[in-house]
Protein backbone atom coordinates (compact mmCIF):
# COMPACT_ATOMS: atom_id res chain seq x y z
CA UNK A 1 0.00 0.00 0.00
CA UNK A 2 1.24 3.51 -0.77
CA UNK A 3 0.95 4.95 2.73
CA UNK A 4 2.87 5.18 5.99
CA UNK A 5 1.59 3.90 9.34
CA UNK A 6 3.30 5.13 12.51
CA UNK A 7 3.60 2.77 15.50
CA UNK A 8 4.42 4.26 18.89
CA UNK A 9 5.73 2.04 21.67
CA UNK A 10 7.45 0.02 18.96
CA UNK A 11 9.79 -1.79 21.37
CA UNK A 12 6.92 -3.19 23.45
CA UNK A 13 4.99 -6.45 23.16
CA UNK A 14 2.07 -4.98 21.20
CA UNK A 15 4.34 -2.66 19.24
CA UNK A 16 6.56 -5.52 18.07
CA UNK A 17 3.60 -7.48 16.78
CA UNK A 18 2.04 -4.40 15.16
CA UNK A 19 5.22 -3.80 13.16
CA UNK A 20 5.33 -7.43 12.07
CA UNK A 21 1.66 -7.47 11.05
CA UNK A 22 1.83 -4.20 9.14
CA UNK A 23 5.05 -5.14 7.32
CA UNK A 24 3.57 -8.52 6.40
CA UNK A 25 0.52 -6.68 5.04
CA UNK A 26 2.75 -4.66 2.74
CA UNK A 27 2.53 -1.36 4.62
CA UNK A 28 5.30 1.22 4.91
CA UNK A 29 5.88 1.49 8.66
CA UNK A 30 7.56 4.09 10.84
CA UNK A 31 8.56 2.78 14.27
CA UNK A 32 8.78 5.34 17.06
CA UNK A 33 11.49 4.64 19.63
CA UNK A 34 12.84 6.66 22.55
CA UNK A 35 16.49 6.40 21.54
CA UNK A 36 19.05 4.59 19.36
CA UNK A 37 18.96 1.42 21.46
CA UNK A 38 15.29 0.99 20.60
CA UNK A 39 16.13 0.51 16.93
CA UNK A 40 18.17 -2.61 17.74
CA UNK A 41 15.34 -4.02 19.86
CA UNK A 42 12.85 -3.51 17.03
CA UNK A 43 15.07 -4.94 14.33
CA UNK A 44 15.77 -8.04 16.43
CA UNK A 45 12.04 -8.60 16.97
CA UNK A 46 11.23 -8.20 13.28
CA UNK A 47 14.06 -10.55 12.38
CA UNK A 48 12.79 -13.15 14.85
CA UNK A 49 9.37 -12.96 13.21
CA UNK A 50 10.95 -13.55 9.80
CA UNK A 51 9.41 -10.60 7.98
CA UNK A 52 11.10 -8.27 5.50
CA UNK A 53 12.13 -5.00 7.14
CA UNK A 54 12.76 -3.11 3.90
CA UNK A 55 9.67 -0.91 4.40
CA UNK A 56 10.54 -0.13 8.02
CA UNK A 57 11.88 3.27 9.08
CA UNK A 58 12.46 4.91 12.45
CA UNK A 59 11.73 8.15 14.26
CA UNK A 60 12.47 9.30 17.80
CA UNK A 61 10.05 10.91 20.24
CA UNK A 62 9.11 10.54 23.91
CA UNK A 63 5.83 10.94 25.74
CA UNK A 64 7.04 13.71 28.04
CA UNK A 65 8.37 16.30 25.57
CA UNK A 66 7.00 17.97 22.44
CA UNK A 67 10.19 17.60 20.40
CA UNK A 68 10.08 15.14 17.54
CA UNK A 69 6.37 14.44 17.28
CA UNK A 70 5.58 16.57 14.25
CA UNK A 71 8.55 15.12 12.38
CA UNK A 72 7.61 11.59 13.45
CA UNK A 73 4.06 11.89 12.10
CA UNK A 74 4.85 13.89 8.95
CA UNK A 75 3.34 12.25 5.89
CA UNK A 76 1.62 9.51 7.90
CA UNK A 77 -1.84 8.23 7.05
CA UNK A 78 -2.50 6.53 10.37
CA UNK A 79 -1.07 5.99 13.84
CA UNK A 80 -1.25 3.03 16.21
CA UNK A 81 -0.53 4.66 19.56
CA UNK A 82 0.59 1.93 21.95
CA UNK A 83 3.12 3.83 24.06
CA UNK A 84 2.10 4.36 27.69
CA UNK A 85 3.85 3.81 31.04
CA UNK A 86 3.35 0.35 32.58
CA UNK A 87 5.35 0.33 35.83
CA UNK A 88 6.42 -2.94 37.43
CA UNK A 89 5.47 -1.35 40.76
CA UNK A 90 2.97 1.37 41.44
CA UNK A 91 4.78 4.70 41.98
CA UNK A 92 4.50 6.77 45.14
CA UNK A 93 3.45 9.76 43.04
CA UNK A 94 0.53 8.83 40.76
CA UNK A 95 1.51 11.63 38.35
CA UNK A 96 4.67 9.71 37.48
CA UNK A 97 2.36 7.42 35.49
CA UNK A 98 -0.67 9.61 34.83
CA UNK A 99 1.14 12.62 33.36
CA UNK A 100 3.10 10.84 30.59
CA UNK A 101 0.10 8.66 29.70
CA UNK A 102 -2.28 11.61 29.34
CA UNK A 103 0.17 14.16 27.95
CA UNK A 104 1.70 11.59 25.61
CA UNK A 105 -1.71 10.78 24.11
CA UNK A 106 -2.35 14.49 23.61
CA UNK A 107 1.06 15.03 22.00
CA UNK A 108 0.31 12.28 19.50
CA UNK A 109 -3.11 13.75 18.70
CA UNK A 110 -1.81 17.32 18.38
CA UNK A 111 0.91 16.21 15.99
CA UNK A 112 -1.59 14.06 14.08
CA UNK A 113 -3.88 17.08 13.67
CA UNK A 114 -1.00 19.31 12.62
CA UNK A 115 0.25 16.78 10.07
CA UNK A 116 -3.14 15.89 8.63
CA UNK A 117 -3.11 12.27 9.81
CA UNK A 118 -6.40 10.59 8.95
CA UNK A 119 -6.91 8.30 11.96
CA UNK A 120 -5.30 7.40 15.28
CA UNK A 121 -6.05 4.10 17.00
CA UNK A 122 -5.27 4.42 20.71
CA UNK A 123 -4.42 1.44 22.88
CA UNK A 124 -6.31 1.97 26.11
CA UNK A 125 -7.16 -0.89 28.47
CA UNK A 126 -9.89 -2.68 30.35
CA UNK A 127 -8.42 -0.66 33.21
CA UNK A 128 -10.21 2.35 31.72
CA UNK A 129 -13.51 0.45 31.68
CA UNK A 130 -14.00 -1.93 34.57
CA UNK A 131 -12.71 -0.56 37.88
CA UNK A 132 -15.59 1.58 39.13
CA UNK A 133 -18.32 -1.00 39.53
CA UNK A 134 -18.29 -4.58 40.75
CA UNK A 135 -21.82 -5.76 39.98
CA UNK A 136 -24.41 -5.65 37.24
CA UNK A 137 -24.31 -7.01 33.71
CA UNK A 138 -21.30 -7.58 31.48
CA UNK A 139 -18.84 -4.74 31.05
CA UNK A 140 -19.31 -2.89 27.77
CA UNK A 141 -17.78 0.11 26.06
CA UNK A 142 -20.33 2.29 27.87
CA UNK A 143 -18.58 1.62 31.18
CA UNK A 144 -15.83 3.89 32.47
CA UNK A 145 -13.37 3.72 35.32
CA UNK A 146 -13.39 6.91 37.41
CA UNK A 147 -9.91 8.28 36.77
CA UNK A 148 -10.36 10.82 39.58
CA UNK A 149 -10.77 8.08 42.19
CA UNK A 150 -7.58 8.49 44.24
CA UNK A 151 -8.09 5.05 45.82
CA UNK A 152 -7.56 3.36 42.45
CA UNK A 153 -4.04 2.26 41.43
CA UNK A 154 -2.13 4.95 39.50
CA UNK A 155 -1.84 2.78 36.37
CA UNK A 156 -5.60 2.22 36.29
CA UNK A 157 -6.21 5.94 36.69
CA UNK A 158 -3.66 6.74 33.99
CA UNK A 159 -5.48 4.67 31.39
CA UNK A 160 -8.87 6.20 32.18
CA UNK A 161 -7.58 9.77 32.28
CA UNK A 162 -5.50 9.41 29.12
CA UNK A 163 -8.42 8.01 27.18
CA UNK A 164 -10.81 10.67 28.47
CA UNK A 165 -8.33 13.36 27.41
CA UNK A 166 -8.03 11.83 23.94
CA UNK A 167 -11.79 11.79 23.38
CA UNK A 168 -12.08 15.39 24.62
CA UNK A 169 -9.35 16.48 22.22
CA UNK A 170 -10.92 15.01 19.08
CA UNK A 171 -14.32 16.43 20.01
CA UNK A 172 -12.99 19.69 18.53
CA UNK A 173 -11.94 18.12 15.23
CA UNK A 174 -9.59 15.62 13.61
CA UNK A 175 -7.89 13.29 13.56
CA UNK A 176 -10.42 10.49 13.59
CA UNK A 177 -10.06 8.36 16.73
CA UNK A 178 -10.80 4.74 17.59
CA UNK A 179 -9.82 3.05 20.86
CA UNK A 180 -9.02 -0.56 21.75
CA UNK A 181 -9.49 -1.66 25.38
CA UNK A 182 -7.81 -5.05 25.89
CA UNK A 183 -7.75 -7.19 29.00
CA UNK A 184 -4.44 -8.90 29.96
CA UNK A 185 -2.31 -9.26 26.82
CA UNK A 186 -0.53 -12.60 26.43
CA UNK A 187 0.79 -14.40 23.34
CA UNK A 188 4.23 -15.19 21.89
CA UNK A 189 7.03 -12.79 22.69
CA UNK A 190 9.36 -11.49 19.99
CA UNK A 191 11.81 -9.96 22.45
CA UNK A 192 13.76 -10.90 25.58
CA UNK A 193 12.29 -7.75 27.12
CA UNK A 194 9.16 -9.39 28.52
CA UNK A 195 5.85 -7.65 29.05
CA UNK A 196 4.24 -7.96 32.49
CA UNK A 197 1.82 -10.66 31.30
CA UNK A 198 4.47 -12.72 29.50
CA UNK A 199 6.77 -12.34 32.52
CA UNK A 200 4.01 -13.92 34.60
CA UNK A 201 4.11 -17.00 32.35
CA UNK A 202 7.90 -17.04 32.55
CA UNK A 203 7.70 -16.97 36.35
CA UNK A 204 5.41 -19.99 36.37
CA UNK A 205 7.76 -21.85 34.02
CA UNK A 206 10.66 -21.06 36.34
CA UNK A 207 8.80 -22.48 39.33
CA UNK A 208 8.37 -19.16 41.11
CA UNK A 209 5.22 -18.66 43.15
CA UNK A 210 2.62 -16.18 41.93
CA UNK A 211 0.68 -13.95 44.33
CA UNK A 212 -3.08 -14.11 44.76
CA UNK A 213 -3.68 -17.27 42.65
CA UNK A 214 -7.47 -16.88 42.85
CA UNK A 215 -7.57 -13.38 41.35
CA UNK A 216 -9.70 -13.28 38.18
CA UNK A 217 -8.66 -11.46 35.01
CA UNK A 218 -9.30 -11.56 31.28
CA UNK A 219 -6.75 -12.62 28.68
CA UNK A 220 -6.36 -11.86 24.99
CA UNK A 221 -3.73 -12.74 22.41
CA UNK A 222 -1.35 -9.97 21.36
CA UNK A 223 -1.86 -10.95 17.70
CA UNK A 224 -5.61 -10.51 18.12
CA UNK A 225 -5.12 -7.15 19.82
CA UNK A 226 -3.07 -6.05 16.81
CA UNK A 227 -5.66 -7.44 14.41
CA UNK A 228 -8.33 -5.35 16.13
CA UNK A 229 -6.15 -2.24 15.83
CA UNK A 230 -5.62 -2.85 12.13
CA UNK A 231 -9.35 -3.33 11.58
CA UNK A 232 -10.08 -0.17 13.54
CA UNK A 233 -7.52 1.76 11.50
CA UNK A 234 -9.32 1.20 8.21
CA UNK A 235 -12.99 0.47 8.86
CA UNK A 236 -15.17 3.60 8.59
CA UNK A 237 -17.47 2.13 11.25
CA UNK A 238 -14.69 2.26 13.85
CA UNK A 239 -14.51 6.04 13.89
CA UNK A 240 -15.43 7.44 17.30
CA UNK A 241 -15.81 4.05 18.98
CA UNK A 242 -14.23 2.01 21.76
CA UNK A 243 -13.68 -1.75 21.38
CA UNK A 244 -13.20 -4.13 24.28
CA UNK A 245 -10.90 -7.07 23.53
CA UNK A 246 -10.91 -10.32 25.48
CA UNK A 247 -10.70 -13.98 24.48
CA UNK A 248 -13.49 -15.25 26.71
CA UNK A 249 -14.40 -15.79 30.36
CA UNK A 250 -12.13 -14.54 33.10
CA UNK A 251 -9.40 -16.89 34.32
CA UNK A 252 -7.18 -17.03 37.42
CA UNK A 253 -3.47 -17.36 38.06
CA UNK A 254 -4.20 -20.85 39.34
CA UNK A 255 -5.78 -21.68 35.97
CA UNK A 256 -2.84 -20.10 34.15
CA UNK A 257 -0.39 -22.21 36.17
CA UNK A 258 -2.24 -25.41 35.29
CA UNK A 259 -2.20 -24.54 31.58
CA UNK A 260 1.49 -23.61 31.62
CA UNK A 261 2.66 -26.66 33.55
CA UNK A 262 0.20 -29.33 32.39
CA UNK A 263 -0.67 -27.96 28.91
CA UNK A 264 -4.32 -28.58 29.73
CA UNK A 265 -7.04 -26.24 30.92
CA UNK A 266 -9.00 -26.98 34.08
CA UNK A 267 -12.65 -26.10 34.09
CA UNK A 268 -13.62 -22.56 34.97
CA UNK A 269 -16.15 -21.81 37.68
CA UNK A 270 -15.65 -18.21 38.71
CA UNK A 271 -18.96 -16.84 39.98
CA UNK A 272 -18.87 -13.09 40.31
CA UNK A 273 -15.80 -12.67 38.11
CA UNK A 274 -15.76 -9.90 35.48
CA UNK A 275 -17.65 -10.61 32.26
CA UNK A 276 -16.44 -8.57 29.32
CA UNK A 277 -18.64 -8.13 26.26
CA UNK A 278 -16.74 -8.10 22.96
CA UNK A 279 -19.89 -7.81 20.87
CA UNK A 280 -18.85 -4.46 19.38
CA UNK A 281 -15.51 -5.77 18.11
CA UNK A 282 -17.13 -8.90 16.73
CA UNK A 283 -20.18 -7.38 15.07
CA UNK A 284 -18.82 -4.00 13.93
CA UNK A 285 -15.33 -5.09 12.85
CA UNK A 286 -15.72 -8.87 12.35
CA UNK A 287 -13.09 -9.63 15.01
CA UNK A 288 -12.60 -13.25 16.05
CA UNK A 289 -10.07 -13.86 18.86
CA UNK A 290 -8.10 -17.03 19.48
CA UNK A 291 -8.91 -19.41 22.31
CA UNK A 292 -7.20 -18.41 25.56
CA UNK A 293 -5.58 -21.80 26.09
CA UNK A 294 -3.92 -21.65 22.68
CA UNK A 295 -2.65 -18.15 23.50
CA UNK A 296 -1.06 -19.27 26.76
CA UNK A 297 0.56 -22.31 25.12
CA UNK A 298 1.95 -20.16 22.30
CA UNK A 299 3.37 -17.86 24.97
CA UNK A 300 5.05 -20.82 26.66
CA UNK A 301 6.50 -22.10 23.39
CA UNK A 302 7.97 -18.68 22.55
CA UNK A 303 9.72 -18.56 25.93
CA UNK A 304 11.22 -22.00 25.47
Amino acid sequence: MDRTIVVTGATGHVGNHSLVRLLADGERVRALVRGPEGKDVVLAAVDRAGVDATALEFATATLDVDDGWNEALAGADGVLHHASPFPSQQPEDPDDVIRPAREGALRVLRAARAQGVRRVVLTSSFAAVGYSRSSGGPFTEADWTDGDDVTAPPYVRSKALAERAAWAFVADGGPELAVVNPTGIFGPTLSPRLSASVAMVAAVLAGRSVPDPGRAFGIVDVRDVVDLHVRALDDPAARGRRFLASAGPAVTLEWLTRVVLDRAAPGLDLPGSPVVSTEAARTVLGWQPRDGVATVLDTVDSLR
